[in-house]
């Protein structure tokens, strides 16, 4: 077992692979390590963060947004709104992302500024519940759009969706196995379509705005059904539509000159985004009325129905690249937080190894499939986003709050991009307010939420608590490394 990693953690095991690497090993890298080389540039960097936000939240929330804004002008100030914010926590995040080099988005943060018990916490959080619902619902999505046409005018048994669900699942994960540069590629083919597919609504709906179709405007800002209780749901609904622009951060050792790409490409991204998502809005209200939009199962389909006639039936195998996108774009980040909790030492060993030949943290890949796939099968959508929007607002403050006390705490840190104060702290307090609002008016699947986040106390002390760990549970994680490591054909990488 020339490669197989001594117990005593991770940095006595990173020398003992070259016999395994051979130096043959050209494939998919530079210089012949075994490691994941910086292939992520600036067109990349872009794909990745827009491809990842525009996935099944434009064609999806427009009803949760309306819904709980109670008139359509309030919702485009919703949809504004959510944007500005969602810039906002994107600087901060490049800021971030300038200063701490590493790679794992959240996790890294809240590790170096509030600690690895906190950071465990999130990662906990993470793997058992948030990303495996995220990419669940946009799967979903995936499975219910791409059916779509073969179904039309009928409703796709439930089995059939899950089961498109499952392939889709399957082949994203066995992509980013397989490539690193592929991915990437495919990334940027799937984000230049869904751009396409959301040309397609906006044009055709500005046109007929330009034509005088504005009854759908008048009264726009009826207040009678505006509720206070019910704007915290709305900007969830909007913020998770925008949900995505901190992606790049994962993988900031894979960015090509961080220091200039990972802020110029958050900051494309989110202008490009902003503005398709506000246009988008304006293009559906053209054609449907408030009601409509509400009854509708999906409303893009129902937009070019209206609008298209026989040419809708293409509109659902967009949106349907548009979810493969995203899940394509957020397994590749989320896999590089995985690899980086494992070389920290808070997740196996075997996580932060990278395939011999192939040069992707492949089982960093694999770890979120079984949990995605049983998700997939239990739980109901909108129930789904609720809770995790919960957390992950409440754990995207605490990095942003993270931000501002490494402001005070280490103000001589290396800082090449520095945003203003007060753009983290209205994102930070927009954050929190969002998540005692959330408190208030679903107070359910907040509790959930908080009683789920807890069980990472205890599952800190009895898996990484180090010095007190039970030999049988050293040995059983010995031994689970080393089988996963020769299965999967892996090896640490190569400083």
């Amino acid at each position: 077992t020339g490669g197989v990693v001594p117990a005593n953690g991770h940095n006595a095991s990173q020398n003992g692979t070259q016999s395994d690497a051979g130096g043959k090993l050209q494939e998919d890298n530079d210089d012949g390590k075994v490691g994941l080389g910086k292939k992520v540039t600036l067109l990349r960097g872009i794909s990745i963060i827009i491809g990842t936000i525009i996935g099944a939240g434009i064609f999806i929330s427009p009803k949760g947004i309306l819904k709980h804004s109670g008139s359509v002008g309030m919702s485009l100030i919703v949809w504004i709104a959510c944007g500005v914010l969602s810039l906002f926590g994107a600087l901060s995040y490049a800021e971030l992302g300038t200063c701490i080099k590493k790679s794992g988005g959240h996790y890294t943060y809240i590790m170096e500024a509030f600690g690895p018990q906190m950071a465990f916490i999130r990662l906990w959080v993470d793997l058992i519940a948030i990303r495996p619902a995220g990419m669940a619902v946009i799967a979903l999505a995936f499975g219910q759009y791409i059916l779509e046409p073969l179904f039309m005018p009928c409703n796709i048994p439930p089995i059939a969706v899950k089961l498109a669900t499952g392939i889709g699942i399957t082949s994203v994960m066995y992509l980013n196995s397989m490539s690193v540069t592929w991915t990437a590629r495919i990334q940027i083919f799937l984000t230049f379509s869904k751009l396409l597919a959301i040309g397609i609504i906006i044009v055709p709906g500005l046109y007929q705005l330009f034509k005088g179709e504005t009854k759908n405007f008048e009264n726009a800002f009826e207040m009678s059904n505006v509720k206070l209780s019910g704007m915290p749901l709305a900007f969830y609904s909007g913020m998770y539509a925008y949900a995505g622009w901190f992606y790049l951060n994962f993988v900031t050792e894979e960015v090509d000159n961080p220091e200039r790409t990972v802020p110029l490409a958050i900051c494309i991204s989110m202008a490009i985004v902003t503005s398709c998502f506000v246009l988008t809005n304006v293009a559906y209200y053209t054609v449907m009325s408030a009601e409509e939009l509400l009854t509708s199962e999906a409303v893009a389909v129902t937009f070019a129905e209206k609008l298209m006639g026989k040419f809708s039936i293409v509109v659902p195998v967009f949106v349907a690249l548009s979810c493969y996108g995203s899940m394509n774009g957020c397994l590749f980040a989320l896999s590089r937080m995985f690899y980086v909790a494992s070389r920290e030492g808070q997740l196996p060993e075997v996580l932060s190894m990278i395939h011999i030949h192939r040069h992707t943290p492949l089982p960093a890949v694999l770890i979120l499939y079984p949990m995605t796939m049983l998700q997939l099968f239990v739980g109901d959508l909108y129930s789904l986003l609720n809770f995790m929007s919960f957390l992950r607002w409440l754990f995207i403050g605490v990095v942003v709050l993270g931000l501002i006390y490494l402001r005070y705490t280490k103000p001589d840190l290396p800082r090449p991009f520095k945003v203003p104060l007060f753009i983290p702290v209205v994102f930070c307090l927009t954050c929190f307010f969002m998540v005692f609002l959330s408190l208030y008016s679903d107070p359910v699947n907040t509790g959930i939420g908080f009683a789920i986040s807890l069980t990472g106390i205890p599952a800190y002390y009895i898996f990484f608590y180090f010095s007190h760990r039970p030999k049988w549970l050293q040995r059983a994680l010995d031994s689970f490394n080393r089988t996963l490591q020769i299965l999967l054909m892996v090896v640490p990488a190569e400083q």
